[in-house]
């Protein structure tokens, strides 16, 4: 294959310590190197401690600006082949100026997860009644779909959401493509590492606390789960991980309910593998959750909720329980952490899982293939996706004329 320039944009600098996302733009970055590939990473954003060393990976960095016409000549004197817009709000506000100086440029949006799924989710559980199919035509849906329709192909994380897309919203599948996280598939020697049932103790939940539905999760915990569950097992306590705690989750730490909330995880698996259960009972959510991953790559079962474990085994057996109810939850809980023939089964479920249903090997190629293809004839492919041409269009265009308003402003 002939070497590609690749440009990713992110909309915050990847935080692999922190979140699944910069865990899953790690990934890309990796599979995108796969044949000596030319990265560039560039970000309007501010970088933090946790930020990735993309440098020491081989990826050249760079800081960028928002509405502002440098982006311009930045990507035009970079040329690239394969942009990649992390998220439809990054697409939003640079595929414009990719289209206008790099138009033959493959542009790829990695959705990460359904963000207008997410929020519908979140508006519904609020509300506490059954879910309101008109909620997921908001605002934010528009937007991200648009994002989708003006891409010359999207990623997309979950079945599910490939489901609704084609089906719900008539998204044509060309433009589309399921890719999963990427993960090494678990070998006997990697087995041989885990800890002990015996050697490990207490329930966990971990998760970046910017993130809604993981703030959710732990307030559920404290008021609906862990008042039942302590009363069974009065003597094990739960230990709450996750990097951007807030005052109000910290507040959370009581010591006499053994709820105990630690902050960041500096290494998440390392966390992860001496506790027996990792507890998730989340309430709204979308996409596929990283945390699972984390727990069936280091032996650790989980009992989660039907949204938790959305489209992330197919037909294969969770790695522990799915419960929806509070009571029938507690209950599973407590036999996944004192039946040790059954913890050593559903440990067994999360190997299964990984290596049929995430292992690098079996969607990476095909995925860089599928790249190759779309470039090879992007005209042909573009003019399949006409809407998206029309998206493009300067007269429905008004994020680009939103944009150059606030560069003159800017100026003034």
């Amino acid at each position: 294959m002939e070497k590609q320039e690749i440009l990713f944009i992110g909309l915050v600098w990847p935080e692999p310590s922190s979140s699944a996302a910069g865990f899953r733009i790690i990934q890309l970055l990796k599979s995108f190197q796969n044949n000596g590939n030319t990265i560039t990473f560039a970000s309007a954003a501010s970088r933090s401690t946790y930020s990735a060393d993309l440098s020491a990976m081989g990826i050249h960095e760079v800081e960028i600006k928002l509405n502002d016409a440098s982006f311009n000549d930045f990507v035009q004197e970079l040329n690239p082949n394969i942009v990649v817009f992390d998220r439809f709000m990054t697409e939003e506000q640079y595929s414009w100026r990719v289209a206008q100086e790099c138009p033959d440029a493959v542009r790829i949006l990695d959705t990460e997860d359904l963000h207008f799924l997410r929020h519908a989710r979140q508006s519904n559980t609020k509300s506490g009644e059954q879910f309101d199919q008109a909620l997921l035509y908001s605002d934010i849906a528009k937007r991200e779909i648009a994002a989708i329709l003006r891409s010359d192909i999207s990623i997309i994380i979950s079945e599910l959401e490939m489901q609704l897309l084609t089906n719900q919203f008539a998204i044509n599948p060309s433009i589309l493509y399921y890719l999963p996280f990427l993960e090494e598939e678990i070998s006997p020697a990697c087995i041989d590492t885990w800890k002990t049932y015996e050697e490990r103790a207490d329930f966990m939940f971990i998760g970046n606390f910017i993130h809604e539905p993981n703030w959710n999760t732990v307030q559920y915990l404290k008021t609906q789960i862990w008042p039942l569950l302590r009363k069974q097992l009065p003597k094990v306590n739960l230990n709450i991980y996750g990097a951007y705690p807030s005052q109000k989750v910290l507040q959370l730490h009581n010591p006499k309910e053994r709820f105990f909330v630690h902050g960041r995880a500096e290494d998440a698996q390392v966390t992860m593998s001496h506790h027996r259960i990792l507890l998730a009972p989340i309430q709204f959510g979308a996409g596929v959750k990283g945390k699972f991953i984390d727990a069936m790559q280091t032996g650790t079962p989980s009992v989660t909720t039907s949204i938790g474990a959305e489209a992330m085994c197919g037909d294969f057996p969770w790695n522990g329980f799915i419960a929806n109810e509070p009571e029938l939850f507690v209950a599973k809980a407590i036999e996944l952490y004192t039946n040790k023939s059954l913890w050593l089964t559903a440990q067994q479920h999360g190997i299964a899982i990984i290596n049929q249903r995430y292992a690098r090997s079996k969607f990476e190629d095909d995925f860089l293939m599928t790249i190759r293809f779309i470039k090879a004839q992007l005209q042909a492919h573009r003019q399949q996706n006409f809407i998206g041409q029309l998206l493009l269009h300067h007269s429905v265009l008004s994020t680009k004329y939103l944009s150059l308003w606030i560069e003159q402003k800017n100026k003034k």
